[in-house]
């Protein structure tokens, strides 16, 4: 991973500066150099040396109109999170892709005490900020928000979702820990539900996806909010069958006034793969009324 390679070679008063700028991005489209100075608490000198390394490692952008100005790129924002998370001894060590999406990359990763975890970062900038705005529910009526910060929202909305869910039984990632837009998780095996070919018990699979559903509507009063065979991770390589259900920004509480809407649509989803792949059918209805029950 280029980010690693790169958070190596910084110092604290790079990541001062890296800092200065994500706060200024709050206040700024473009962060104004004097504003840099101010917020990192470095001599102009400094700031300018700083902003050079940076620059070139590619980590920020810089703008001389309408005045000299910089602001984050992804890299620097992956940076900062990364550094955090390390400080805080819940990552170590950074490894390989287990894979890519529209909105999020996920990395293979090491705790301090060598545990295998899962790191998630939050991308939502690949898709449209309209399409965004109009699904998001995270977004709200603000009018102004960076890729960046509906990245980080996302983050936060997953990860508040995880530790409602998990204890309560959901087949869901463990949350561990996370900062701005990266969730870190227990690690996660196996391939989407759309992507298995031959499925043992698919009845059975069926049966548990719903009361995942159930669980994580009773006891922890969330909805998923995008629940499909995309987002459903089947491991075939032990003896019993196993899944896992992720993406959970998109959720909303039970006393969300889209909340019947979303729920239905999410069994709908999960049943008529089922029916369409598997020929195992299950009313709608049917379900509907077993989760609220």
């Amino acid at each position: 991973m280029k980010v690693v390679k790169a958070l190596k070679q910084l110092q604290p008063e790079d990541m001062r500066v890296l800092n200065a700028i994500e706060r200024g991005m709050a206040l700024y489209e473009i962060v104004p150099f004097d504003q840099i100075v101010r917020l990192s608490g470095l001599s102009p000198e400094e700031v300018s040396i700083r902003l050079r390394k940076l620059h070139k490692l590619d980590l920020i952008r810089r703008s001389l109109t309408p005045y000299l100005g910089y602001v984050l790129k992804v890299a620097g924002y992956d940076c900062l999170a990364l550094n955090a998370l390390s400080k805080a001894n819940i990552l170590y060590a950074i490894g390989r892709k287990l894979g890519v999406g529209k909105e999020a990359d996920v990395y293979d990763a090491l705790t301090p005490a060598g545990t295998r975890v899962a790191v998630k970062f939050h991308r939502l900038g690949r898709t449209s900020f309209r399409q965004t705005r109009r699904f998001r529910v995270y977004v709200g009526d603000r009018r102004h928000i960076s890729w960046l910060y509906q990245s980080r929202l996302a983050a936060e909305r997953e990860y508040e979702a995880l530790r409602l869910v998990f204890p309560k039984g959901v087949h869901a990632p463990k949350p561990i820990g996370h900062n701005r837009h990266v969730v870190v998780t227990s690690i996660i095996e196996g391939a989407p539900l759309n992507e298995i070919k031959d499925l043992p018990n698919p009845k059975e699979l069926l049966e548990a996806i719903i009361e995942d559903v159930r669980i994580a509507y009773q006891e922890a009063g969330v909805i998923h909010g995008d629940l499909s065979e995309y987002n459903i991770i089947v491991d075939l390589s032990k003896d019993e069958l196993t899944h896992v259900i992720i993406d959970w920004p998109q959720w909303v509480s039970t006393a969300h006034p889209s909340a019947e809407e979303l729920l239905r649509r999410d069994l709908r989803n999960v049943i008529a793969f089922f029916k369409r792949k598997y020929d195992v059918y299950m009313e709608l209805d049917e379900a509907l009324e077993y989760v609220r029950s």
